[in-house]
C-alpha cells in the first residue's frame, strides 16, 4: 500500500516524455509475490522471465504502440480532428491489454470513447482491421466516427460517447457471465474525468457487492478533463482510498511504463487467484498518465482534448514520439 502512495506521488512531480522502465517500476509492484510463488498470467511476460525474453517482450510491445501512435496520429491529422490528447494517454494501456494481458474470449469496453481513434488503430494492429478500412475516420457515412459506433464493429460491443457508462455495461456482462458459468472477463479503461458521474461509483458498488472478480477497472488518471483539472473541477483525490472504501483491491501504475503495466498485471491476478470466493474484492488499477504523453507543445494541456494538428505540429509530433521510442528501445535493450 506504501508503495502504491509512493508512485502516485512522485507522478505529480515534473513531465518528462516517453521513457524506458525503471528496475524500480516493477519492484515496487510485484514485490508482494512470494519468492517461490510462479504469477497467475496467461503465458505473457512477467518479472520472472529469463532476462531477455523479458526484454525481447517488452520490445515488442514498444514496437506495437510505436505504430498504433503512428497510425492514429496520421488519421487525427487527415481528419483535422480533435481528442489527441485523450488517445496519447492511454496508448500504452491499450497495447498492453491487447497484447499482454487479455484473451480471445475476453471482452474490452472502452468507457472514455474520445480515445476511439486509439482503439481503431489497435484493431488494426492486432489485424482485427485493415489499416485501410479506417482511411475514413471521421467521415460522413463512415463506419469508424469520432466517437465509438453503435453495432458496427463486433470487438466494439458498445457506443460509449456519453461518458460515464462502460463500468456499468461491464458489470452487467461480468453478472451474466457468472450466472451463464462463462469463465470471461471483462476490461474497462475509464477516464478519471468522467469519474464525476455517480453512475460510475454506483457500477462501482455493484461490482464489489456482486464480487464481480471477473471484472478488471482501469482509470486513466491524467488528471485532466474537459473543462480544466480534475482536482479543480471536482477533486478525487484520495481516489486510491475511495475505490478502497468501495471495495476493491487497488493498484497503482504508472500507464506509460509496460514494465509498470506489467507488474500491475501480475499483482492483479495473483490477488485474484489468492481470495476466498467468499470474500473476494474485484481489483482497479490507477494509471497515472499525461494527456498528450509524448509531445511537448500538447503533454498536460487542456488544449490537447480539443485542438487538431496543424502540418508543422504532426511533424513535430512524429519527430518526437520517433526520438522517444528509439530512446525507450535503448534504454531496454541497455537494461538486459
Amino acid at each position: 500500500m506504501e508503495a502504491e502512495r509512493d508512485l502516485a506521488s512522485r507522478y505529480r512531480g515534473p513531465i518528462t516524455p516517453s521513457r524506458a522502465p525503471s528496475a524500480a517500476a516493477v519492484l515496487e509492484l510485484s514485490d508482494f509475490a512470494g519468492e517461490n510463488e510462479q504469477p497467475v498470467t496467461d503465458s505473457h511476460p512477467s518479472r520472472r522471465m529469463k532476462q531477455q525474453d523479458r526484454t525481447a517482450a517488452y520490445v515488442k510491445l514498444e514496437e506495437q504502440v510505436f505504430s498504433v501512435k503512428k497510425r492514429f496520429l496520421a488519421m487525427y491529422k487527415k481528419a483535422h480532428a480533435g481528442h489527441i490528447g485523450s488517445s496519447l494517454s492511454c496508448a500504452e494501456i491499450l497495447v498492453f491489454l491487447q497484447f499482454a494481458w487479455m484473451r480471445d474470449d475476453d471482452t474490452f469496453i472502452l468507457s472514455k470513447g474520445q480515445a476511439v481513434a486509439a482503439l481503431y488503430s489497435l484493431l488494426a494492429e492486432a489485424n482485427v482491421l485493415h489499416p485501410s478500412q479506417i482511411d475514413s475516420f471521421y467521415e460522413e457515412g463512415t463506419r469508424f466516427p469520432a466517437l465509438p459506433p453503435f453495432n458496427a464493429i463486433k470487438e466494439i460491443p458498445f457506443a460509449t460517447g456519453s461518458l460515464g457508462h462502460g463500468l456499468s455495461l461491464c458489470a452487467g456482462m461480468a453478472l451474466g457471465a457468472i450466472l451463464n458459468r462463462h469463465e470471461r472477463r471483462f476490461f474497462c479503461l475509464t477516464s478519471d474525468g468522467e469519474l464525476n458521474e455517480g453512475s460510475v461509483w454506483e457500477a462501482a458498488l455493484f461490482v464489489a457487492h456482486r464480487k464481480l472478480t471477473n471484472v478488471v477497472w482501469l482509470i486513466d488518471r491524467n488528471r485532466i478533463q474537459g473543462i480544466g483539472r480534475t482536482e479543480e473541477v471536482m477533486a478525487l483525490e484520495p481516489l486510491d482510498a475511495k475505490l478502497r472504501a468501495f471495495g476493491f483491491r487497488v493498484v497503482v501504475a504508472d500507464g506509460h511504463d509496460f514494465a509498470s503495466l506489467l507488474a500491475a498485471r501480475d499483482e492483479c491476478t495473483r490477488v485474484l487467484a489468492a481470495q476466498d470466493p467468499s470474500v473476494a474484492r474485484p481489483v482497479a488499477i490507477i494509471a497515472n498518465t499525461f494527456k498528450g504523453h509524448g509531445i511537448r507543445y500538447m503533454q498536460d494541456t487542456v488544449d490537447s482534448h480539443y485542438l487538431p494538428m496543424d502540418d508543422a505540429q504532426y511533424e513535430q509530433a512524429l519527430a518526437e514520439l520517433t526520438d522517444a521510442h528509439g530512446a525507450a528501445v535503448r534504454g531496454y535493450r541497455n537494461a538486459g
